[in-house]
Protein backbone atom coordinates (compact mmCIF):
# COMPACT_ATOMS: atom_id res chain seq x y z
CA UNK A 1 0.00 0.00 0.00
CA UNK A 2 1.72 3.60 -1.12
CA UNK A 3 0.06 7.03 -0.35
CA UNK A 4 -0.10 9.27 -3.19
CA UNK A 5 -0.27 12.38 -0.94
CA UNK A 6 0.51 13.31 2.51
CA UNK A 7 -1.07 12.06 5.63
CA UNK A 8 -3.39 14.93 7.53
CA UNK A 9 -3.47 13.99 11.33
CA UNK A 10 -4.87 15.46 14.08
CA UNK A 11 -3.51 15.26 17.37
CA UNK A 12 -5.89 14.56 20.68
CA UNK A 13 -5.96 12.71 23.78
CA UNK A 14 -8.10 11.64 26.64
CA UNK A 15 -7.47 11.93 29.54
CA UNK A 16 -3.53 11.50 28.54
CA UNK A 17 -4.08 8.83 26.37
CA UNK A 18 -3.10 9.34 22.87
CA UNK A 19 -6.22 9.14 20.30
CA UNK A 20 -4.51 10.76 17.12
CA UNK A 21 -7.16 10.96 14.18
CA UNK A 22 -6.37 10.53 10.81
CA UNK A 23 -8.32 12.84 8.83
CA UNK A 24 -7.06 13.12 4.99
CA UNK A 25 -4.73 10.97 3.09
CA UNK A 26 -5.35 7.55 3.68
CA UNK A 27 -5.81 5.10 0.62
CA UNK A 28 -9.21 3.55 0.46
CA UNK A 29 -9.80 0.55 2.07
CA UNK A 30 -11.42 -2.39 0.74
CA UNK A 31 -14.92 -3.53 2.45
CA UNK A 32 -18.51 -3.23 2.28
CA UNK A 33 -18.96 -2.44 6.11
CA UNK A 34 -16.59 -1.19 8.85
CA UNK A 35 -15.97 -4.63 10.47
CA UNK A 36 -14.78 -5.57 6.83
CA UNK A 37 -12.44 -2.71 6.29
CA UNK A 38 -10.95 -3.53 9.84
CA UNK A 39 -10.66 -7.52 8.58
CA UNK A 40 -8.75 -6.45 5.58
CA UNK A 41 -6.35 -3.88 7.70
CA UNK A 42 -5.61 -6.77 9.97
CA UNK A 43 -5.64 -10.20 7.45
CA UNK A 44 -4.63 -8.74 4.40
CA UNK A 45 -2.67 -5.44 4.23
CA UNK A 46 -1.41 -4.15 7.60
CA UNK A 47 1.06 -1.80 5.85
CA UNK A 48 -0.61 1.36 6.88
CA UNK A 49 -1.23 0.57 10.76
CA UNK A 50 2.09 -0.40 10.23
CA UNK A 51 3.51 2.87 8.90
CA UNK A 52 1.13 5.46 11.29
CA UNK A 53 1.71 3.23 14.87
CA UNK A 54 5.59 1.61 15.20
CA UNK A 55 8.86 3.90 15.14
CA UNK A 56 10.14 6.14 13.85
CA UNK A 57 6.67 7.59 13.33
CA UNK A 58 4.72 6.65 16.74
CA UNK A 59 5.73 4.84 19.91
CA UNK A 60 4.10 2.34 21.86
CA UNK A 61 1.89 4.55 23.18
CA UNK A 62 0.13 6.22 20.24
CA UNK A 63 -2.96 4.69 19.07
CA UNK A 64 -4.02 6.17 15.28
CA UNK A 65 -7.95 6.70 14.39
CA UNK A 66 -8.57 5.66 10.63
CA UNK A 67 -11.22 8.56 10.05
CA UNK A 68 -13.35 6.86 7.18
CA UNK A 69 -17.11 7.41 5.47
CA UNK A 70 -19.81 5.41 7.33
CA UNK A 71 -21.41 2.66 5.76
CA UNK A 72 -25.32 2.53 7.02
CA UNK A 73 -27.34 6.08 6.56
CA UNK A 74 -27.56 6.94 10.09
CA UNK A 75 -24.51 6.89 11.21
CA UNK A 76 -22.04 10.43 10.60
CA UNK A 77 -18.91 9.32 10.20
CA UNK A 78 -16.89 5.92 11.11
CA UNK A 79 -13.32 4.95 12.55
CA UNK A 80 -11.43 1.76 12.74
CA UNK A 81 -8.69 1.90 15.96
CA UNK A 82 -5.02 1.24 14.85
CA UNK A 83 -2.65 0.12 17.23
CA UNK A 84 0.78 -1.37 17.66
CA UNK A 85 -0.74 -4.85 17.57
CA UNK A 86 -3.38 -4.77 15.42
CA UNK A 87 -6.70 -2.71 13.97
CA UNK A 88 -9.93 -2.69 17.36
CA UNK A 89 -13.59 -2.61 16.83
CA UNK A 90 -14.02 -0.16 19.49
CA UNK A 91 -12.45 2.06 22.20
CA UNK A 92 -14.20 4.40 24.85
CA UNK A 93 -11.29 6.98 25.00
CA UNK A 94 -10.60 6.67 21.07
CA UNK A 95 -14.09 7.23 20.21
CA UNK A 96 -14.39 10.74 22.50
CA UNK A 97 -11.23 11.87 20.52
CA UNK A 98 -12.93 10.90 17.44
CA UNK A 99 -16.21 13.27 18.56
CA UNK A 100 -13.72 16.10 19.91
CA UNK A 101 -11.37 16.07 16.56
CA UNK A 102 -14.34 16.02 14.33
CA UNK A 103 -16.90 19.04 15.92
CA UNK A 104 -12.85 21.39 16.70
CA UNK A 105 -11.85 20.82 13.80
CA UNK A 106 -15.59 21.44 11.33
CA UNK A 107 -16.05 18.19 9.74
CA UNK A 108 -19.01 17.73 11.57
CA UNK A 109 -20.98 21.36 12.48
CA UNK A 110 -20.84 21.48 15.98
CA UNK A 111 -24.39 22.89 17.41
CA UNK A 112 -24.01 24.16 20.76
CA UNK A 113 -25.38 23.36 23.49
CA UNK A 114 -25.20 19.74 22.23
CA UNK A 115 -24.61 17.87 18.96
CA UNK A 116 -25.33 14.68 18.15
CA UNK A 117 -22.68 12.80 16.50
CA UNK A 118 -23.56 8.98 15.11
CA UNK A 119 -20.02 6.85 14.58
CA UNK A 120 -20.22 3.77 12.56
CA UNK A 121 -17.78 1.21 13.92
CA UNK A 122 -17.38 -2.63 14.22
CA UNK A 123 -18.79 -3.25 16.90
CA UNK A 124 -21.77 -1.27 16.12
CA UNK A 125 -23.69 2.38 15.98
CA UNK A 126 -22.55 4.38 18.75
CA UNK A 127 -24.12 7.53 19.59
CA UNK A 128 -22.10 10.61 21.22
CA UNK A 129 -23.48 13.57 22.70
CA UNK A 130 -21.04 16.57 22.76
CA UNK A 131 -21.37 18.80 25.18
CA UNK A 132 -20.26 22.23 23.15
CA UNK A 133 -19.32 25.80 24.47
CA UNK A 134 -17.52 28.85 22.39
CA UNK A 135 -16.70 26.44 20.13
CA UNK A 136 -14.98 23.79 22.30
CA UNK A 137 -16.02 20.59 22.76
CA UNK A 138 -16.52 20.18 26.61
CA UNK A 139 -17.16 16.49 27.12
CA UNK A 140 -18.50 13.61 25.21
CA UNK A 141 -21.04 11.46 26.30
CA UNK A 142 -21.00 8.17 24.44
CA UNK A 143 -24.07 6.12 24.41
CA UNK A 144 -22.11 2.36 23.79
CA UNK A 145 -23.05 -0.62 22.62
CA UNK A 146 -24.41 -3.23 24.69
CA UNK A 147 -22.25 -4.61 27.03
CA UNK A 148 -22.75 -8.15 28.59
CA UNK A 149 -21.11 -10.80 30.47
CA UNK A 150 -19.50 -13.81 29.51
CA UNK A 151 -18.81 -15.64 32.31
CA UNK A 152 -18.15 -14.62 36.28
CA UNK A 153 -15.21 -15.76 38.35
CA UNK A 154 -13.44 -17.61 35.78
CA UNK A 155 -10.52 -19.76 37.15
CA UNK A 156 -7.12 -18.59 35.41
CA UNK A 157 -4.17 -21.34 36.77
CA UNK A 158 -1.08 -18.73 36.56
CA UNK A 159 2.64 -20.05 36.90
CA UNK A 160 3.48 -16.68 38.71
CA UNK A 161 0.50 -16.32 41.30
CA UNK A 162 -1.27 -19.36 40.86
CA UNK A 163 -4.65 -19.64 40.77
CA UNK A 164 -6.60 -15.96 40.24
CA UNK A 165 -10.03 -15.26 38.88
CA UNK A 166 -11.28 -13.00 36.70
CA UNK A 167 -14.54 -11.98 34.79
CA UNK A 168 -14.83 -12.19 30.89
CA UNK A 169 -17.25 -9.38 29.61
CA UNK A 170 -17.94 -7.33 26.40
CA UNK A 171 -17.92 -3.52 26.50
CA UNK A 172 -17.25 -3.26 23.12
CA UNK A 173 -14.40 -5.36 22.60
CA UNK A 174 -13.96 -8.16 25.01
CA UNK A 175 -12.05 -8.30 28.54
CA UNK A 176 -10.45 -9.97 31.08
CA UNK A 177 -11.14 -8.26 34.62
CA UNK A 178 -9.57 -8.99 37.47
CA UNK A 179 -9.10 -7.59 40.76
CA UNK A 180 -5.26 -6.42 40.85
CA UNK A 181 -4.45 -7.51 44.62
CA UNK A 182 -4.79 -11.17 43.27
CA UNK A 183 -1.14 -10.23 41.56
CA UNK A 184 0.35 -8.15 44.66
CA UNK A 185 0.59 -5.03 42.63
CA UNK A 186 -1.43 -1.97 42.74
CA UNK A 187 -2.79 0.46 39.98
CA UNK A 188 -0.64 3.84 40.77
CA UNK A 189 2.14 4.92 38.09
CA UNK A 190 5.57 3.20 39.79
CA UNK A 191 3.99 -0.19 39.12
CA UNK A 192 3.10 0.47 35.47
CA UNK A 193 5.97 -1.66 33.48
CA UNK A 194 4.86 -4.74 36.24
CA UNK A 195 1.09 -4.31 35.53
CA UNK A 196 1.53 -4.25 32.06
CA UNK A 197 3.88 -7.40 31.87
CA UNK A 198 1.33 -9.35 34.14
CA UNK A 199 -1.91 -8.08 32.00
CA UNK A 200 0.28 -9.62 28.89
CA UNK A 201 1.26 -12.57 30.52
CA UNK A 202 -2.22 -13.39 31.88
CA UNK A 203 -3.66 -12.47 28.60
CA UNK A 204 -1.52 -15.26 26.58
CA UNK A 205 -2.57 -17.71 29.15
CA UNK A 206 -6.10 -16.86 28.19
CA UNK A 207 -5.58 -17.17 24.57
CA UNK A 208 -5.15 -20.80 24.38
CA UNK A 209 -8.15 -21.46 27.42
CA UNK A 210 -10.89 -19.13 26.74
CA UNK A 211 -13.01 -18.62 23.39
CA UNK A 212 -15.29 -16.20 23.06
CA UNK A 213 -17.80 -14.92 19.97
CA UNK A 214 -20.18 -12.15 19.93
CA UNK A 215 -23.65 -13.58 19.61
CA UNK A 216 -24.39 -11.18 16.80
CA UNK A 217 -21.16 -10.14 15.12
CA UNK A 218 -19.22 -13.56 15.24
CA UNK A 219 -15.46 -11.83 13.84
CA UNK A 220 -15.38 -10.45 17.20
CA UNK A 221 -13.64 -13.40 18.76
CA UNK A 222 -11.03 -12.92 20.90
CA UNK A 223 -10.15 -10.64 24.16
CA UNK A 224 -8.82 -7.85 23.39
CA UNK A 225 -7.37 -6.64 26.58
CA UNK A 226 -6.84 -7.65 30.36
CA UNK A 227 -7.86 -4.66 32.71
CA UNK A 228 -7.26 -4.73 36.04
CA UNK A 229 -9.31 -3.14 38.64
CA UNK A 230 -9.42 -1.62 42.17
CA UNK A 231 -12.76 -1.21 43.84
CA UNK A 232 -13.22 1.35 46.13
CA UNK A 233 -15.62 2.07 49.23
CA UNK A 234 -17.25 5.60 47.31
CA UNK A 235 -18.06 2.46 44.80
CA UNK A 236 -15.26 4.20 42.55
CA UNK A 237 -13.55 2.06 40.23
CA UNK A 238 -9.47 2.30 39.58
CA UNK A 239 -8.89 1.02 36.34
CA UNK A 240 -5.71 -0.51 34.42
CA UNK A 241 -5.94 -1.99 30.98
CA UNK A 242 -3.24 -3.35 29.91
CA UNK A 243 -2.25 -3.31 26.16
CA UNK A 244 0.57 -5.24 23.68
CA UNK A 245 2.81 -5.78 23.62
CA UNK A 246 3.54 -4.37 27.13
CA UNK A 247 1.87 -0.95 28.48
CA UNK A 248 -1.09 0.29 30.48
CA UNK A 249 -4.05 2.54 29.21
CA UNK A 250 -3.30 6.16 30.45
CA UNK A 251 -7.12 6.91 30.39
CA UNK A 252 -9.62 5.14 32.43
CA UNK A 253 -10.86 2.90 29.22
CA UNK A 254 -14.27 3.50 28.01
CA UNK A 255 -15.31 0.28 26.83
CA UNK A 256 -13.20 -1.39 29.41
CA UNK A 257 -16.10 0.48 32.10
CA UNK A 258 -18.78 -0.32 29.84
CA UNK A 259 -17.64 -3.94 30.77
CA UNK A 260 -17.47 -3.37 34.43
CA UNK A 261 -21.12 -2.01 34.53
CA UNK A 262 -22.04 -5.28 33.19
CA UNK A 263 -20.01 -7.33 35.36
CA UNK A 264 -21.65 -5.05 38.40
CA UNK A 265 -25.13 -5.64 36.97
CA UNK A 266 -24.72 -9.37 36.61
CA UNK A 267 -23.87 -9.12 40.37
CA UNK A 268 -26.68 -7.06 41.58
CA UNK A 269 -24.03 -4.37 42.37
CA UNK A 270 -25.69 -2.06 39.91
CA UNK A 271 -28.74 -1.49 38.81
CA UNK A 272 -30.27 1.08 35.86
CA UNK A 273 -29.60 4.71 36.22
CA UNK A 274 -26.39 3.91 38.41
CA UNK A 275 -23.80 6.02 37.78
CA UNK A 276 -19.82 4.77 38.75
CA UNK A 277 -16.40 7.03 38.25
CA UNK A 278 -13.85 5.26 37.03
CA UNK A 279 -10.56 6.29 37.22
CA UNK A 280 -7.27 5.76 35.56
CA UNK A 281 -3.86 5.06 36.63
CA UNK A 282 -2.83 8.85 36.70
CA UNK A 283 -6.20 9.93 37.98
CA UNK A 284 -8.41 11.00 34.74
CA UNK A 285 -12.13 9.93 35.19
CA UNK A 286 -15.04 8.82 32.97
CA UNK A 287 -18.42 8.22 33.98
CA UNK A 288 -20.05 4.87 33.58
CA UNK A 289 -23.64 4.98 33.50
CA UNK A 290 -26.33 2.00 33.10
CA UNK A 291 -29.49 3.88 30.84
CA UNK A 292 -31.12 0.42 30.58
CA UNK A 293 -31.31 -3.56 30.07
CA UNK A 294 -31.57 -5.31 26.84
CA UNK A 295 -30.36 -8.71 25.87
CA UNK A 296 -27.36 -9.72 23.33
CA UNK A 297 -28.99 -12.96 21.92
CA UNK A 298 -29.57 -15.17 25.02
CA UNK A 299 -27.43 -12.68 27.11
CA UNK A 300 -28.46 -10.54 29.48
CA UNK A 301 -27.11 -6.91 28.52
CA UNK A 302 -26.74 -3.45 29.30
CA UNK A 303 -27.13 -0.16 27.82
CA UNK A 304 -23.49 2.16 29.04
CA UNK A 305 -22.86 5.74 28.48
CA UNK A 306 -19.39 6.73 29.17
CA UNK A 307 -18.66 10.36 29.87
CA UNK A 308 -14.89 11.79 29.60
CA UNK A 309 -13.02 14.90 27.72
CA UNK A 310 -10.61 14.55 24.80
CA UNK A 311 -7.81 17.61 23.86
CA UNK A 312 -7.10 18.43 20.24
CA UNK A 313 -2.98 19.78 21.26
CA UNK A 314 -1.76 19.96 16.95
CA UNK A 315 -1.29 18.61 13.48
CA UNK A 316 0.96 16.78 12.05
CA UNK A 317 1.79 15.85 8.48
CA UNK A 318 3.33 12.36 7.36
CA UNK A 319 4.39 11.39 3.78
CA UNK A 320 5.64 7.83 2.62
CA UNK A 321 9.20 8.21 1.02
CA UNK A 322 9.42 4.92 -1.38
CA UNK A 323 12.84 4.82 -0.67
CA UNK A 324 12.57 4.53 3.01
CA UNK A 325 13.67 1.46 4.18
CA UNK A 326 11.28 1.44 7.49
CA UNK A 327 8.22 1.62 6.13
CA UNK A 328 6.81 -1.00 8.26
CA UNK A 329 7.98 0.23 10.54
CA UNK A 330 9.94 -1.18 14.19
CA UNK A 331 9.37 -2.22 17.90
CA UNK A 332 12.18 -2.45 20.09
CA UNK A 333 12.08 -3.88 23.30
CA UNK A 334 14.24 -1.13 24.88
CA UNK A 335 10.75 0.97 24.89
CA UNK A 336 7.75 -1.31 23.63
CA UNK A 337 8.84 -3.84 27.07
CA UNK A 338 10.07 -7.23 26.18
CA UNK A 339 6.80 -8.89 24.77
CA UNK A 340 7.59 -6.91 21.79
CA UNK A 341 8.27 -10.39 19.91
CA UNK A 342 5.03 -11.33 19.93
CA UNK A 343 3.42 -8.84 17.64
Amino acid sequence: MTFDKSLDILLVHCQGESGNVLIGGAPAIPGATILEKMNYLNNVDPSLRLFLTREPRAQVVHTTNLLLDPTRPDADAAFIVLQPDRAHPMSGSNCICVVTALLESGRVEMIEPETVVRLDTAAGLIVARARCESGRCLSVSLDNVPAFVQQLDLAIDTPRWGRINGDIAFGGVFYAQIDVDQIGLRIVPDAARALAEAGTEIKALLTDEVAVSHPDIPDLNEIAYVMFRDYQQDDSVVTCTTLKPGRVDRSPCGTGSSANLAVLHARGAARVGDKRVSRSIIGGTFTAEILGETTVGSRPAVLPRITGQGYVFGRQQLRLDPHDPFAQGFAMSDTWGPQVGEL
